[in-house]
């Protein structure tokens, strides 16, 4: 013993080495061992829904797993078969998955969605808004016969806005991803909105968080480029982009309509259909009993114009605030004072990686349902939608309250339903 300690020692630099890479390397087993009893628990959660009895003559329930293997750095294909599918196999569902890396998907993802019960969306944020084949998930999910298929969403990603709304906060990936797994299982729902973001030639694309513009975004996308400073890539990235220009302002005119009454939600389910005599008599005798009413004149909208000159222009949904006795609908558009000073813009990009659609003092707030957005002409660089990056162009942007309904945690929805309640 007294050989080993004097040895020690003598070599206190390696011992200390051997020592620090022994506590990491115990650390890490520590954290692997958790992790598979926290994948353990789930699928034996999983497991007792895949045991419940069920008639015969009942089908399975399908479920169409959309699938991006290049979210969180090409690492989600992985996490997804180790934390999600498991799950997903155990609960006695019959899953489909597709994975959005090939073109030439639009012919089947319209086939495969026509049968299926569910739809899953595993990756990132840029996952549920766009596809890889460029078609948009969220257009074939708008569609009427679509709409009412409910969407889960398993957060791969990188940046997961959307898992915030749906899902506790967790530190842990894997308890992340194996709660958001369960709580689609479990079936609980709640109604998310919609934009509709039209160019004038281009497509229609859809966005459940929203639309930003301006210099925070365009330093924030890279980020990525300053990986080798570490923890100071955020604020390097901000730094150097005031080098280029300063003050950054933004321009162009917007036009606007106020919030709309919110109607009663509809009935998730409809009663069967009446038989065809039952159908004929009722159409026959409502058009011998009621009077032709003429149609009402629809009141012309009111329409609000504004010149603007900011940093940054967002239009965010109200989904990360979810509201269900909330009485109107509609959309935040923060337009932020140009006048930042270089320290205050540094500092608030940072805040802004963490929540992009945040609303600082100071800044002019508008509650809209629909607007549109007239930048001048010649105007150079990129709209960021749903953390998607699109040529800026002048666009519509129309809000769809309650469009599609999305998975969430229990817990979230109980809190939710409370406070409408209180």
């Amino acid at each position: 013993m007294a050989k080993v300690l004097a040895a020690l020692r003598h070599h206190w630099k390696k011992s200390t080495f051997g020592a620090c890479l022994l506590g990491w390397g115990g650390h890490w087993l520590y954290g692997k061992h958790c992790d598979n009893l926290l994948r353990r628990a789930a699928c034996q959660e999983a497991q007792a829904f895949g045991n419940q009895l069920m008639p015969a003559t009942m089908p399975l329930k399908k479920a169409t797993v959309f699938l991006n293997p290049a979210a969180c750095k090409g690492k989600a294909g992985n996490l997804f078969e180790k934390n999600a599918a498991p799950i997903l196999h155990l609960s006695g569902l019959d899953v489909t998955v597709v994975k959005t890396d090939y073109e030439g998907q639009a012919k089947q993802l319209l086939e495969i969605m026509e049968s299926t019960d569910l739809i899953i969306v595993a990756g990132g944020d840029g996952t549920v808004q766009e596809l890889h084949a460029n078609v948009n998930l969220l257009s074939l999910c708008v569609q009427a016969a679509f709409s009412k298929i409910p969407i889960g969403f398993i957060p791969l990603g990188k940046t997961c806005t959307l898992s915030h709304t749906l899902y506790p906060e967790s530190t842990n990936q894997v308890q992340h991803i194996t709660n958001a797994t369960l709580a689609i299982l479990k079936g609980e729902t709640v109604p998310l909105d919609v934009l509709q973001i039209k160019g004038e030639k281009e497509q229609p694309v859809f966005a459940v968080s929203g639309l930003r513009w301006g210099s925070y975004r365009d330093a924030g996308v890279k980020v990525s480029k300053y990986w080798y400073l570490g923890p100071l890539k955020t604020k390097a990235a901000h730094l150097f982009s005031m080098f280029k220009e300063w003050p950054q302002k933004h321009q162009a005119a917007l036009m606007y309509v106020g919030p709309t009454e919110r109607p009663p939600e509809e009935p998730e389910e409809k009663s069967s259909r009446p038989p065809l005599y039952v159908r004929l008599y009722r159409r026959l005798r409502s058009y011998w009993s009621s009077p032709k009413e003429f149609p009402q004149e629809v009141a012309p909208e009111d329409w609000e114009e504004l010149k603007l000159s900011t940093i940054e222009l967002s239009i965010a949904t109200r989904n990360r605030q979810l509201d269900l006795a909330r009485t109107k609908d509609f959309m935040d558009i923060c337009i932020e004072a140009e006048s930042v000073s270089k320290g205050e813009f540094v500092h608030r990009g940072s805040q802004k990686m963490r929540d992009p659609h945040m609303c600082p003092e100071g800044s002019q707030c508008i509650q809209a349902s629909r607007c549109i957005l007239q930048l001048p002409e010649g105007t150079e660089g990129s709209f960021g939608i749903d953390n998607e990056e699109y040529e800026a162009m002048p666009v519509e942007v129309k809000l769809l309250p309650r469009k599609l309904r999305f998975f969430c945690d229990p817990r979230i929805r109980e809190q939710l339903l409370q406070a409408v309640v209180q």
